[in-house]
C-alpha cells in the first residue's frame, strides 16, 4: 500500500466518525427507550446516513482520481518541454560556435588578404624606391637636390605624407615587419663548410658598407636640401619686404602668416556710395549728427506749417450769467472773449509740441536700434569674409 492510500483511508476513516458523532441523536433515557419502533427508525435513519457517506466518499475518490490523472499528465507534459527546451538550447548553441567560428575564420582571412596586399603594396614601393636609386647613381649631371611633386589624394582626400601621419603604432610596426620579411632574406648556410662561410661573410660585409655609404650620401643630400629650403625662405621673405615697401606698408607686414587687413570701405555701408572722398571723411568725423538734426529740423518744420494751416473753430458764447460775475459788472468784458481764444490756442499749441517731441525722440531711439543692428550685422559679415580669405590664403599656401 502506497502513502497516498494509507492518507486516503485514515482521511475515510476520519470523515465517517466526526459526520457519525455529528449526526448522532442526543439519548434522552426517559423517552421511548424500549420502544421498538423508534429503535427500527434510529436503524433506519443510520443506515441511511451511511448510504449518504458511502456516496459521498465514491464522489470524493472519483474527484481525487481525476485530480491525480491531471497532475500527472502535467507532469509528463513539463518533463516532455524540459526535454524538447534542453534539445533546443543545444541545437541554439551549436548555431552559435559554428557562426562564432564562421565569423572568425572570415576575420583570419579577411586579415591575411590585408597583409598580402600590403606586402605587394610595400614590394612594388621597394622596386620603386631600389629604381630611383639606380637612376640617381646613372646621373653624371648634377640637377636640383629636390622636386616638388604634385599631392595625390588618397583615401577620404588625404595625401600619403597625411596617411602615413594618421597611423597608428600597431599599423607602423606591422608595416615594419612586413618589409623587413622581404628585404631581409633569410640566410641558407646549412651545409657550408668553411670556405663558403667565409664567402657568404665577406659578401655580407660588402653589403653592410654599401648600404652604409648610402646611408651616409641620402644624410648629405637631406642636409644640403634644408639649407637650400632656408635659403629660398629667406629671399621669400625679401621679396615681400620689398613688395611692402612698394606699397607703402610696413616691411615686416606681408611676410607672416596673414596678410594685413586693410579697410577699403566702411562697414556701415550696405549699397554703391557715390559721395566723394572728402564727403565721407567728413561724414565719419560728425556729419551724420548734422545730417539728422536737419533732417529733424526739416521735419519739425513740415509738422508745424501742417498745424497752422488746420481748421480752427471759434468757442460758442456764453449765454447767461457768467460764473465768477460780480455785482455791478457788464456780462461780457471787451476782449476777454478774444483773450480766452488766444489762450485756449497756445495750450493746444504747447500739447502739440510735447506730442511731436515724444514722437521725435521715439523715432530717434528707433533709429539708434537701427543702427545698433545694422552694425552688428556688417560686423558679422566682415567676420564671414575675413574668415573666407584666411582659408582661400591657406590653400594658396
Amino acid at each position: 500500500m502506497s502513502d497516498d492510500e494509507e492518507y486516503t483511508s485514515s482521511e475515510e476513516e476520519e470523515v465517517v466518525e466526526e459526520t457519525r458523532e455529528e449526526t448522532k441523536p442526543p439519548q434522552t433515557p426517559a423517552e421511548g427507550e424500549g420502544d421498538p419502533e423508534f429503535i427500527k427508525r434510529q436503524d433506519q435513519k443510520r443506515s441511511d446516513l451511511d448510504e449518504q457517506l458511502k456516496e459521498y466518499i465514491s464522489e470524493w475518490r472519483k474527484q481525487r482520481a481525476k485530480e491525480e490523472d491531471e497532475l500527472k499528465k502535467l507532469k509528463e507534459k513539463q518533463a516532455k518541454r524540459k526535454i524538447s527546451r534542453a534539445e533546443e538550447e543545444q541545437k541554439m548553441a551549436q548555431r552559435k560556435k559554428e557562426e562564432e567560428e564562421r565569423r572568425v575564420r572570415e576575420a583570419e582571412e579577411k586579415k591575411q588578404r590585408e597583409i598580402e596586399e600590403k606586402r605587394m603594396r610595400l614590394e612594388e614601393a621597394e622596386k620603386k624606391r631600389q629604381a630611383m636609386l639606380q637612376a640617381m647613381k646613372d646621373k653624371d649631371k648634377k640637377g636640383p637636390n629636390f622636386t616638388i611633386a604634385k599631392k595625390e589624394a588618397g583615401v577620404l582626400g588625404l595625401s600619403s605624407a597625411a596617411m602615413e601621419r594618421n597611423k597608428t603604432k600597431e599599423q607602423l610596426e606591422e608595416e615594419k615587419k612586413i618589409s623587413l620579411s622581404f628585404r631581409i632574406k633569410p640566410l641558407a648556410i646549412e651545409g657550408f663548410n668553411e670556405g663558403k662561410l667565409r664567402e657568404k661573410a665577406q659578401e655580407l660585409w660588402e653589403l653592410i658598407v654599401k648600404l652604409e655609404t648610402e646611408k651616409y650620401d641620402l644624410e648629405e643630400r637631406q642636409k644640403r636640401q634644408d639649407y637650400d629650403l632656408k635659403e629660398l625662405k629667406e629671399r621669400q621673405k625679401q621679396q615681400l619686404r620689398h613688395k611692402a615697401l612698394k606699397k607703402g606698408l610696413d616691411p615686416e607686414a606681408l611676410t607672416g602668416k596673414y596678410p594685413p587687413k586693410i579697410q577699403v570701405a566702411s562697414k556701415y555701408e550696405r549699397r554703391v556710395d557715390t559721395r566723394s572722398y572728402d564727403d565721407k571723411k567728413k561724414l565719419f568725423e560728425g556729419g551724420y549728427n548734422t545730417v539728422y538734426a536737419e533732417t529733424l529740423e526739416k521735419t519739425w518744420q513740415e509738422r508745424q506749417e501742417r498745424f497752422m494751416q488746420r481748421t480752427k473753430s471759434k468757442l460758442p458764447k456764453w449765454f447767461g450769467e457768467r460764473p465768477g460775475k460780480k455785482a455791478g459788472e457788464p456780462e461780457t468784458p471787451e476782449g476777454e472773449e478774444d483773450a480766452k481764444a488766444d489762450e485756449d490756442i497756445v495750450e493746444d499749441e504747447d500739447e502739440v509740441e510735447e506730442e511731436v517731441v515724444e514722437e521725435e525722440d521715439e523715432e530717434a531711439e528707433e533709429d539708434e536700434e537701427e543702427e545698433e543692428e545694422e552694425e552688428e550685422e556688417e560686423e558679422e559679415e566682415e567676420e564671414e569674409e575675413e574668415e573666407e580669405e584666411e582659408e582661400e590664403e591657406e590653400e594658396e599656401e
